[in-house]
């Protein structure tokens, strides 16, 4: 996302006030992770666990810490990264921050935490090239993301559980899982100020959740009241929240932070530091996982990794685990011989098991939209206004409120394209629309507080940002090397269908419709495209220029039955052809189901899937 436009100012201010700095260092350290102990494996010699977790990220760290608390098993993740918030600085745990750390910029690649990821060149993007951010770091892209918690519908997990054939993913099955990882905090309405009262569901959380935090945001921006009566003039209803299996409609929505002091609450920050305070978990940072080894009779039973040149074997006793991410899990797949047969051999690549679909089916959504000029106040003045960033940064660090709080804006909305917008849809594009669930939403709209595209004015800025959800094109990963030093081969293929093509028009449109309905600006107010851009190819161009990612890659190492040609593994994350390697990560999802998947597995989707297999994984080891 280009939501980075303040971000400099708000750098140039905290480097003024190095007790910032000095605070969130210090909940790093201070009592909560035992950096000084047994926590961290020794580089350089080989060593045998119970179970060796390639990815400290999102998943591997919710994974690793349940194993881990089980007491009978010891276990090991391998990490490329470290700890972000010293190697990178700690700006990330605030909440604004999230753009700067968050960017496809191909000029904005922070190496420390990063891998620096350039997609090919999408033809439908007129041959730009994009940044494609992936968390190199303990807590991976939790610690980089949007800090947005919110769950998927009933019907799209539904479609998962039919597609894979596993009816334990209904949502009602795994709402169990969801609960599990998250301690949830109400909003604190005294910190928010007035209009802000929240609906939402205190029963989709359990007061005896887990480590990760959700609340919500200590500040309601002056436009989001403008907001809420422009979704309800356009007849959209206010929902409980995002938690309970429902997304149609809009619903202020809470985030992945520490209520007491409103920072950023990552798998780094609660699964990792939960773990190392109470169990034997032993973490190998700054460790590349090169291949993994197999015996003869195919069985995964250690990894080769490489720590500053040094190589060595870590062996596991009961399985290897992938939680590498929808890039770098088809990678190491490909590299260890699981794959489909022809790229391997063309890298010369021994072929353990022949995967067709491993690196195939990528699922993504582009993020596009309109900017306005308002005279309303909006985050943009963290930018053009010296005195309100002082302001916001006082708020912030003397009672955890103000604008510094939320990385975005309060509100999200969902819904299925009005009537009078699918009339101008082809009867194909209606038929892929139709064959998604009936709460399944076509569009996510963003209202963003701040300009989501360089604008040249120096005034109040808003934008109203589309994300599609019903996505039917596909991209793919490859490798280009035999080796993992080497980044992977990413082709985005966005808006390669016309089904696409033509729902992102749509969107366009509606969000235009929006931004009147708000009443924060008129059509003539708009700053990018402007008024003149009108026509079906003139939006499309548009869209194409600007189009960026909000980093919700999956399915590529995905998730089906034994008879689906493109499955990589099976409902528990097991590697179709081999023995004793699971992959647990947003690869293995089957669809995207709508909204944001730092839910599914780690801080939402992510999370629960982690939590899910987590489980199974320790019901088999006591039978």
């Amino acid at each position: 996302m280009h939501l980075a436009l303040y971000v400099p100012a708000v750098l140039t201010a905290l480097s003024l006030a190095p007790s910032v700095s000095a605070d969130l260092f210090l909940k790093q350290q201070n009592g909560h992770t035992r950096l000084a102990g047994t926590s961290f494996g020794v580089s350089g010699i080989n060593a045998t666990f119970d179970y060796v977790i390639v990815g400290g990220g999102t998943a591997g760290l919710t994974v690793a810490s349940r194993l881990a608390e089980y007491g009978k098993f010891s276990v090991a993740v391998v990490e490329a990264g470290g700890f972000a918030e010293i190697e990178n600085g700690n700006l990330s745990q605030i909440p604004a921050m999230a753009p700067r750390f968050a960017s496809d910029s191909i000029e904005d690649i922070q190496a420390a935490v990063d891998w620096g990821i350039i997609t090919e060149p999408e033809p439908t993007l007129n041959n730009r090239r994009l940044h494609y951010t992936q968390g190199k770091c303990l807590g991976g892209s939790s610690v980089r993301n949007y800090l947005v918690y919110q769950r998927s519908t009933k019907g799209s997990f539904q479609r998962w559980a039919d597609v894979v054939g596993d009816q334990s993913f209904t949502f009602d099955d795994i709402l169990p899982y969801f609960k599990r990882s998250v301690t949830f905090t109400p909003p604190n309405y005294v910190k928010r100020g007035p209009h802000s009262n929240i609906l939402y569901d205190s029963e989709a959380f359990d007061s005896s959740g887990g480590p990760l935090q959700v609340s919500y945001a200590n500040y309601y921006s002056p436009t989001s009241l403008y907001v809420k009566r422009g979704f309800e003039k356009l007849g959209l209803a206010e929902t409980a929240g995002a938690q309970s299996g429902k997304l149609l409609g809009f619903t202020e929505y809470p985030y992945t932070l520490d209520p007491d002091d409103a920072t950023r609450s990552s798998s780094e920050t609660s699964f990792l530091q939960y773990a190392m305070l109470s169990t034997n978990l032993q973490i190998y940072q700054h460790t590349l996982a090169k291949r993994i080894l197999f015996n003869g009779s195919k069985s995964a039973n250690s990894v080769l990794v490489d720590t500053s040149g040094a190589s060595y074997i870590l062996t596991a006793n009961k399985e290897v685990i992938i939680s590498a991410g929808a890039l770098r899990s088809p990678q190491l797949l490909m590299v260890s011989g699981i794959g489909p047969r022809n790229t391997l051999m063309a890298h010369g690549i021994p072929v353990l098991s022949n995967l067709e679909g491993v690196g195939k089916n990528w699922i993504d959504q582009p993020f596009f939209g309109p900017v306005y000029s308002t005279d309303v106040v909006t985050q943009s003045q963290l930018t053009n206004n010296a005195s309100f960033f002082s302001d916001a940064l006082q708020s912030y660090l003397g009672n955890a409120s103000g604008p510094l709080t939320t990385s975005v804006a309060n509100y999200l909305a969902w819904e299925k394209l009005p009537a009078s917008y699918r009339t101008a849809l082809s009867s194909s594009t209606i038929a892929d629309l139709d064959a998604f669930p009936e709460d399944w939403p076509d569009i996510q709209i963003d209202p963003i507080p701040s300009a989501a595209v360089a604008t040249n004015g120096t005034g109040n800025y808003f934008s109203i940002y589309m994300t599609l959800q019903t996505t039917t094109s596909r991209g793919n990963v490859t490798i280009s090397s035999a080796d993992t030093s080497d980044n992977p081969v990413v082709r985005l293929n966005w808006l390669t269908t016309s089904t696409d093509r033509e729902v992102a028009v749509a969107a366009f449109r509606r969000a235009r419709e929006v931004a009147v309905a708000t009443g924060l600006a008129a059509l003539e107010d708009e700053a990018a495209p402007g008024p003149t851009v009108q026509s079906d190819a003139d939006i499309l161009e548009y869209i194409a220029d600007t189009a960026t990612a909000i980093f919700h890659a999956s399915g590529t190492c995905t998730m089906g039955r034994p008879e689906n040609p493109q499955a990589v593994v099976d409902s528990a994350g097991l590697v179709y052809g081999v023995e004793g390697l699971r992959i647990i990560d947003a690869s293995i999802f089957p669809i995207l189901p709508p909204g944001q998947t730092q839910a599914n597995i780690s801080n939402g989707n992510e999370d629960m899937l982690a939590e899910k297999i987590a489980d199974q994984i320790l019901e088999l080891s006591n039978k």
